[in-house]
């Protein structure tokens, strides 16, 4: 009969500790790019903006890494694969023993920031000022994909309906208020079930036509640190330890 893998036998305990570490990601990652923000931006509201669509790029980059990295693995081993675990299982047990081998390119989150209407930046710094927050967050999703099922984030949009399953207002909200103004942490889910609140803001102004920001929008071409880093190195083949195989 077909004996589970690692990474089946160890599903359980992962899920635990990468739910734990999303938690530890507001409290602490979260409070800390917040902080380095109000240095430059005086509007709170900008700041919790940016922060909460780093973190729903950053699950978006690692997601499409993880798709592209599982390809890869499934590709190198379909030679030498037989069994008894299906392809599938044995891909995801590699990736499960060699997490460390994601290579984050956090600059991909970023250009994604960078082109997002919703947020903007005084020209004199960059979106890389939260890089540590972006890079925590693209291999805590990274790894939650390893999970059956996975976890992800719920979708969120300014103007739905306050959902208290999914969300907690935000001390500054307006109790009554049925609407969300704006998200600063995202609800993750499995599935459809919420396994941590995320966090909005709820208030009578109105959502629709009101100004994002009190700043302008940055051009691309203002910061030269943007271009730094824009070549993304995939994840390839020859960099799978055949050790592990």
């Amino acid at each position: 009969s077909e004996s589970p893998t690692r990474a089946q036998l160890t599903d359980s305990s992962r899920r635990a500790g990468l739910v734990s570490r999303f938690s530890g990601l507001y409290a602490v990652e979260r409070l800390e790019a917040q902080n380095l923000l109000r240095r430059y931006i005086t509007d709170l509201e900008m700041v919790q903006k940016i922060i909460f669509i780093a973190v729903v790029e950053s699950f978006r980059s690692a997601k499409l890494a993880y798709r592209q990295f599982k390809l890869r693995v499934k590709t190198t081993l379909s030679s030498s694969h037989f069994g008894p675990e299906s392809l599938e299982d044995a891909a995801v047990d590699y990736i499960v023993r060699n997490l460390d081998l994601y290579d984050v390119q956090t600059n991909d989150v970023i250009n994604a920031m960078n082109v997002n209407p919703q947020i903007s930046f005084p020209p004199e710094v960059d979106f890389s000022l939260i890089s540590a927050l972006i890079r925590e967050t693209c291999r805590l999703a990274f790894a939650m994909q390893t999970l059956e099922p996975p976890l992800d984030l719920a979708f969120a949009s300014d103007g739905e309906l306050f959902n208290d399953t999914k969300y907690r207002r935000s001390f500054d909200s307006d109790f009554t208020a049925p609407l969300v103004t704006f998200h600063v942490w995202p609800a993750l889910m499995e599935g459809n079930g919420v396994i941590v609140k995320g966090e909005a803001v709820t208030r009578r102004t109105p959502v629709w036509g009101r100004s994002l920001s009190t700043s302008p929008g940055r051009s691309p071409s203002l910061s030269p640190t943007r271009s730094l880093g824009m070549n993304s190195r995939g994840l390839s083949p020859e960099r799978l330890r055949t050790s592990h195989l």
